[in-house]
């Protein structure tokens, strides 16, 4: 049962191997985004070396979260419009919750989701998996599936990263703050620098962007927080064969980065 359970859990997850790189041609012109660019001059609130140029470290989102004895991060994904060349509406909206205890070599992903485009009709699924060491454990809808073996590894496995890539070239956008606690600096990237695998991507498909924002930690050198929107046009996403035409909502944050997590066996299992 092993990639059909692990895609009918998570079906959220299962383009993982499918990192496309959106192409400039099928993207929009850069100065959509340069408009949401601070106006106040960089060097006032450039962040410390080496990332006050060019930063390289981030094609998927959580990279370098491994680096940090453990933490949290929640990724949410909302979906609303249309089946291609229909009125049939079309949904989804999933949340992700992922801990990590780098000392303990262990590992939580929780996923809920909702909509057609993501639970065949169903209403809602709630998926849980959690590594401890070398044992894995898989809940789908609070029930303990016995024997998922390699399914509840993989599914622990899960990451960010996987889902809403991130961007091969960022750069610093001129802003400070804190977010979750930490203090942060403002990124910006061009569209073409840009990396989303959850979307395929056919001969008449559009992809449009209409605002983001990612916010980089120098001090744990990993991003604290990434939102994005944008829209789509006879496009396939979130691994559903039916294409759509809509408006894709994402949003990353982490939180209690560098600090102790305690993962247990998960009830019932």
């Amino acid at each position: 049962m092993k990639m059909r359970l692990f895609a009918a859990c998570l079906g959220l997850f299962v383009l993982a191997g499918c990192r496309e790189r959106l192409q400039p041609d099928q993207l929009p012109t850069s100065a959509s985004i340069s408009g949401l660019e601070t106006a106040i001059p960089l060097t006032q609130n450039a962040p410390p070396p080496p990332f006050n140029g060019e930063v390289r470290a981030f094609d998927r989102i959580d990279n370098n979260l491994n680096e940090l004895a453990g933490g949290r991060y929640v990724v949410e994904l909302t979906f609303s419009g249309v089946y291609a060349g229909t009125d049939r509406v079309a949904d989804a909206s999933a949340r992700a919750e992922v801990s990590f205890d780098q000392v303990g070599s262990a590992r939580r992903v929780l996923v809920q989701t909702t909509g057609a485009l993501l639970n065949n009709n169903a209403d809602e699924s709630l998926v849980e998996a959690v590594r401890l060491g070398p044992d894995a454990f898989l809940l789908r809808d609070d029930v303990c599936l016995t024997g998922a073996g390699e399914d509840a590894r993989l599914a622990a496995s899960l990451n960010a990263g996987q889902l809403i890539g991130g961007a091969s070239v960022m750069r610093p956008a001129g802003e400070r703050a804190t977010i979750n606690g930490e203090d942060v600096y403002r990124f910006t990237f061009d569209e073409a620098d840009w990396l989303f695998p959850a979307v395929q991507r056919g001969d008449s498909t559009q992809v449009a962007i209409e605002s983001f924002e990612v916010w980089l930690s120098p001090d744990k050198e990993v991003v604290v927080r990434y939102h994005m929107n944008f829209s789509v046009q006879d496009a396939v996403i979130f691994g559903n064969p039916q294409a759509v035409t809509g408006r894709v909502l994402v949003r990353y944050d982490a939180y209690e980065l560098d600090e102790p997590v305690n993962i247990t066996v998960p009830f019932g299992c």
